[in-house]
């Protein structure tokens, strides 16, 4: 069916009966056989046969949504209490915090990273002194470093939660340099849709 749908706007194309606009083709063939052609279809029976590459372009890739497992729901219980109290004292949501952990650390109190990011929220050295946290592996002092670090990042892009979480992965002067914008690197850009897949779950349990 679909080679004689081709043949027909081929046929169609060629005797100048149709041309190729800015917008897309869709086909449905009745049950008696006979084929209609829009560019507006008006029922579910009608298929994409020649798309937009302007829709192409605009239509974003389908995200795979992260569903929080069992091991991370038993560990992220473990500090719930800690992540509460810093999320009432920098003036953040508890939800957005576990997302961090739960992206950075699967709730692991020890993981390193392969660049020397440590703990939960996987604060780089540099950040962690700047935030006074004296053991990066100690989940008190790590969770509330990484919360003002995070609190900070808020303000510095006027409470965009992408645009924050795309400089507490990548660093604030990348997303600067990207014109305020998520940096094309493709780990960040991994990474932001992640942590707001479990923010909004996280929204809805906690």
């Amino acid at each position: 069916m679909k080679t004689i749908k081709y043949t027909l706007v081929l046929f169609l194309l060629g005797y100048g009966l149709i041309r190729i606009t800015a917008a897309s083709v869709y086909v449905h063939t009745a049950e008696d056989g006979s084929v209609s052609l829009s560019n507006v279809p008006s029922d579910d029976g009608y298929e994409v046969l020649i798309a937009d590459p302007v829709d192409n372009a605009r239509a974003a890739p389908p995200i795979a949504v992260q569903k929080p497992t069992l091991p991370i729901l038993a560990n992220k219980a473990q500090y719930n209490h800690i992540v509460a109290i810093a999320a009432r004292t920098y003036g953040l949501e508890g939800a957005l915090l576990h997302a961090v952990i739960s992206v950075e650390s699967r709730y692991n109190p020890k993981a390193v990273s392969r660049a020397g990011a440590t703990g939960l929220m996987q604060l780089m050295p540099m950040t962690a002194r700047r935030y006074g946290v004296a053991d990066s592996f100690n989940p008190e002092q790590n969770i509330n470093g990484g919360a003002q670090y995070l609190s900070y990042l808020l303000k510095l892009f006027n409470g965009d939660v992408s645009l924050a979480l795309a400089a507490y992965n990548a660093g604030e002067n990348a997303v600067v340099r990207s014109g305020n914008r998520i940096p094309p690197i493709p780990e960040t850009r991994d990474y932001v849709p992640k942590v707001l897949d479990f923010y909004r779950q996280y929204k809805v349990d906690l």
